[in-house]
């Protein structure tokens, strides 16, 4: 795939996507979006994510302010396009997971998780000229099978740093898929972005066909 990082030159379409996750590209991508640009917003995560949780928000709210947060600092210098913004968030039991630092903590991840069912909140938005003009809220729900150390360790060696890049340590359309006994959701919502809802408001709006 092409990189799509361009911080220059953006008349080519008028879709952005505020963020540099090669998953989320790809979902566009393969789904006929032409992106203009895929731009990081530089916001800090960690301190919006702490700061909402002090306040009593859930997993829900902070994928949903996060995702906005992204599309609007994007959007402030490129005022004119659709800016897309998406965040996730995986909660279990209370317990809020970000992607792994390291191996180490990916290992320690997936042990934390073994055995139970946790929750993937993901929010999706679109912001033009800096004010929001939709978003899409969904759910999925995914139960963990037992992992043993010896597997967590082989399936770690399999994948290599791939699980740094995924909240969770995991990919589900790869080998990530081994790690579950049941998923209840949508396919894309678990990859990071509720692709049909966003295509149904990219129709509407004549940007794809």
């Amino acid at each position: 795939m092409s990189n799509l990082l361009i911080e220059n030159n953006l008349a080519e379409t008028d879709v952005i996507l505020a963020s540099a996750s090669k998953a989320r590209q790809e979902l566009l991508q393969n789904a006929g979006v032409r992106l203009a640009g895929a731009i990081p917003a530089a916001i800090d995560e960690g301190d919006v994510k702490e700061s909402l949780k002090n306040e009593g928000a859930t997993a829900l709210q902070v994928a949903e302010t996060l995702a906005e947060l992204k599309a609007r600092k994007v959007s402030i210098s490129n005022p004119d396009c659709f800016v897309i913004g998406a965040d996730q968030m995986l909660n279990c039991n209370g317990i809020w997971f970000d992607k792994p630092e390291d191996m180490d903590h990916a290992a320690a991840h997936l042990k934390a998780l073994s055995g139970k069912v946790h929750t993937l909140e993901c929010s999706v938005c679109v912001v033009k000229n800096g004010q929001r003009v939709w978003h899409h809220n969904e759910t999925a729900s995914l139960t963990m099978r037992d992992l043993g150390d010896p597997f967590i360790k082989a399936y770690l060696e399999t994948v290599g740093e791939d699980a740094l890049y995924s909240v969770g340590a995991y990919q589900l359309e790869g080998l990530g898929a081994q790690l579950f006994n049941r998923i209840q959701g949508d396919y894309f919502t678990i990859l990071g972005l509720s692709l049909l809802p966003l295509l149904n408001f990219l129709r509407q709006n004549r940007i794809i066909a």
